[in-house]
């Protein structure tokens, strides 16, 4: 199952807002207020989602100024990625969309793609009022 954002201008150029993302210790002010205790450092990450997980997420894979790929480390509740796509619309600009790839049966994708959708959605929303 994907779920995407829909792709979001930003206030700051492809540069600026990819060395934002790729610093996870920035990512927690993106995260819904149902993620608490979120510690970070550059490459790594770990929170909990009230009343589900607790996570932990790694950088797995980065494109400069395009895409970086997040994934769970150690133990999850489903195998997914956290995937944040960068593309230019000026040079002072570009647009952000986040999606999430996750390995669900049909019932637990019923369960999940509300949150899920939800969670893309703000992650995007919140970079897009960012000022960079």
């Amino acid at each position: 199952m994907t779920v995407s954002s829909q792709w979001k201008e930003t206030k700051g150029s492809q540069t600026q807002v990819f060395s934002f993302v790729s610093d996870l210790r920035n990512m927690g002010d993106l995260m819904p207020e149902q993620v608490i205790n979120w510690t970070a450092e550059k490459e790594r990450c770990s929170f909990t989602v009230k009343g589900m997980a607790n996570l932990s997420l790694r950088i797995e894979e980065q494109i400069p100024d395009k895409r970086i790929r997040l994934v769970p480390e150690g133990k999850s509740p489903f195998e997914f990625e956290l995937v944040m796509h960068l593309r230019e619309k000026t040079s002072q600009s570009c647009e952000a969309m986040v999606e999430i790839n996750a390995e669900l049966n049909a019932m637990m994708a019923m369960m999940a793609k509300r949150p899920l959708q939800n969670l893309v959605d703000i992650i995007a929303d919140k970079l897009s009022f960012r000022n960079f």
